[in-house]
């Protein structure tokens, strides 16, 4: 027996396989991330006296490493994607970790950027790991598995963080380094504790940017450009214009996963049913009616309520992957995924910024430009086919995605 073959048969029979290490992926990653963004808004304006300019310029930095995802194929010429994932998750762990020992502006935009190189490359690969590792009919299953596991994760996270914010009242320095420092950790028990798994189809390890994806890289740029709006402007609303503290910011944090828990594994189930483009369809209507909602709220309560709703739509996102998965050529996830992390981040470098000046002049002003996202999104969802294959990418445009094909590289 080769040692190949004889690894093989050791994961076969353990709990070492793939959709383990996936799981696991997806526990880590919440503990870190979420710790931050649940504190980040109150930590900002009590420790820092952040106004929307500020937090404008510390989201889009954050998002730079998102528009630079591009250069993950690069990468992969010197590491193997699965261990790469796995220093991602830890270098998103360390970021993380430092953020409550430099509570001033340059050392929030330092520790940001840091965590930030580490959370996008951890989901550019993923993305491409999962769709990698998965068969297409159990992709969307799978893949709403995969945010219910985080979604209960951060269950935990949140009650842990209402307990310490509201009866403990543990410092967010503390906070920061506990939740960093179980990240840190879960990265290294996946680097030690599984073997290396390879893709069934050998990836391309060069760019991959195809005229035929047109559609797609639509729909992920809006994705980026509206998901700013929740992101960024809809928690800082919360927390500036209704006054919400820490511990209720946290609150409004848990319900969001308990929803997410409950259905995002049925929502991929549905997916598979309904297919990507009624889903999308229902998704963007939604969207369209919460962002006008929250030009106009006045009650705090309806606001919270919204940014609720709000963050149940994310689970629908599945279907611009599945749609990929499903029109994609096997060859080009690992390096198309980098790209459309990349093209999600051209609007969300740029997009809190930009909105972070118009909301000193007008909060309403901002929610309606992501009604027009969201419109924007709604159309092109149109264009997807009840059965998307490779060669039936879209309703409309094939003579455009075809005459191409030959000088795509």
């Amino acid at each position: 027996m080769t040692d190949q073959t004889a690894q093989t048969a050791v994961t076969t029979r353990s709990w070492q396989r793939p959709v383990t290490l996936l799981i696991l992926m997806s526990i880590a990653m919440p503990v870190a991330f979420n710790a931050w963004s649940a504190l980040l808004n109150n930590f900002v304006v009590e420790r820092a006296a952040f106004t929307g300019v500020e937090i404008g310029i510390l989201q889009s930095l954050r998002e730079v490493p998102g528009f630079l995802a591009f250069t993950t194929v690069f990468v992969l010429l010197i590491l193997k994607e699965q261990t790469f994932a796995v220093l991602a998750l830890a270098l998103l762990g360390i970021g993380v970790a430092m953020t409550g020992f430099l509570p001033f502006e340059m050392g929030l935009y330092f520790t940001t950027v840091l965590m930030s190189i580490g959370f996008h490359y951890f989901e550019t690969l993923k993305q491409s790991l999962s769709l990698q590792w998965l068969e297409r009919h159990e992709a969307p299953r799978v893949l709403g598995k995969l945010i219910a596991v985080g979604a209960m994760t951060s269950l935990i996270i949140y009650v842990v963080l209402w307990g310490l914010l509201k009866f403990v009242e543990l410092d967010y320095i503390w906070i920061f380094l506990l939740a960093g420092g179980v990240c840190c950790g879960l990265a290294v028990f996946m680097w030690l504790g599984f073997p290396h798994f390879e893709s069934k189809t050998k990836q391309h390890t060069h760019l991959v940017l195809r005229k035929r994806y047109w559609l797609y890289y639509a729909l992920t740029f809006f994705s980026g450009a509206r998901r700013q709006i929740f992101v960024v402007f809809a928690a800082f609303l919360m927390v500036e214009k209704f006054g919400y503290t820490a511990a209720q910011v946290t609150l409004l944090f848990l319900i969001n996963y308990a929803f997410n828990w409950v259905f995002a594994e049925r929502i991929g189930s549905l997916i598979n049913k309904v297919g990507e483009r009624a889903a999308l369809t229902f998704e963007y209507v939604g969207l369209v009616i919460v962002f006008t909602s929250y030009a106009f709220v006045e009650n705090a309560y309806f606001a919270a309520g919204l940014y609720v709703i709000d963050h149940m739509f994310f689970a629908l996102g599945i279907a611009i992957a599945t749609y990929f998965h499903k029109i994609a050529d096997p060859a080009d996830l690992a390096s198309s995924a980098g790209v459309s992390f990349t093209i999600n981040h051209i609007a969300a470098v740029v997009v809190p910024v930009l909105l972070g000046m118009v909301w000193i002049y007008s909060t309403a002003a901002v929610f309606l430009i992501g009604t027009a996202f969201a419109i924007c999104s709604l159309a092109l969802s149109q264009n997807i086919p009840r059965r998307p294959a490779e060669g039936n990418e879209v309703i409309f445009g094939k003579r455009f995605a075809v005459t191409t094909a030959s000088g795509e590289g």
